[in-house]
């Protein structure tokens, strides 16, 4: 597992650096901002690590909505910063998992790990439940005009390809692998970001909000992924051509 975490606090970046190795992970560390675009084309990493609050002009923050547009590297928020509001800021500006400081270093790497394996970029082996938070990848998926590739993670609208973040191309897929099953928000919550944030399943109705805004979706008369109030969602079984292409 190749790391690149970026984190201005030393002692923290030191010691957490020490543990990883000795875990077997590879380690490239950045004290800012600025440094990581020729950290990520040199050392390749497998997962971004990174700090809310760094020093310089960009923050956590804001690696976060360049790894969306630019890398689509998986992202693990580390910050003191605790509420509601921040952790689901975080996960809306595209991050995989949000870890409050202070915490433990093993808890890191349970919950590193746990990124990578919903990613699908993990080459361990993964079984049972946990094989269920990867996209199977067996099928092109065709629903309508909508095209979903699970091994490229690329989702494609009358051929125009979607920009999503791994969290709402995660929801896409799942919803539109069965249409017309209801799926709870708990469900897709743990489906999409893992029982690490069970107890927020509303974040859910923000990712589909940016979902439905990406895929030019009404609310009011969904094309799509249609709202079951008080339960969940679902795909709409009505689009045209619910099956799936072996292409």
């Amino acid at each position: 597992m190749k790391i690149l975490w970026v984190e201005d606090e030393e002692e923290l970046l030191a010691e957490g650096g020490r543990f990883l190795r000795a875990e077997g992970c590879q380690v490239a560390e950045a004290r800012s901002a600025e440094e990581v675009p020729a950290l990520i084309a040199r050392e390749k990493p497998d997962l971004l690590l990174v700090d809310w609050t760094l020093a310089g002009r960009e923050t956590g923050l804001d690696l976060c909505r360049r790894n969306d547009r630019e890398w689509q590297l998986p992202l693990l928020m580390l910050t003191a910063k605790g509420d509601e509001f921040d952790r689901v800021l975080a996960l809306e500006l595209g991050a995989d998992d949000y870890i409050q400081k202070p915490f433990s270093l093993r808890e890191l790497l349970a919950r590193m790990k746990a990124v990578l394996r919903r990613s699908g970029r993990n080459g361990s082996n993964v079984t049972g439940r946990e094989a269920e938070n990867v996209p199977v990848s067996e099928a092109i998926l065709k629903r309508g005009r909508l095209t979903i590739q699970p091994d490229h993670y690329q989702a494609k609208l009358d051929g125009q390809l979607l920009e999503l973040t791994r969290t709402e191309f995660v929801l896409l897929e799942r919803l539109a692998r069965n249409p017309g099953r209801v799926y709870t928000r708990a469900h897709l919550m743990e489906e999409a970001l893992g029982d690490t944030f069970a107890g927020y399943e509303r974040t859910i109705d923000s990712h589909i909000r940016n979902l439905r805004r990406k895929l030019g979706d009404d609310p009011a008369a969904p094309e799509f992924i249609q709202t079951i109030y008080g339960v969940g969602y679902k795909f709409n079984p009505d689009t045209e051509n619910p099956g799936a292409s072996h292409e």
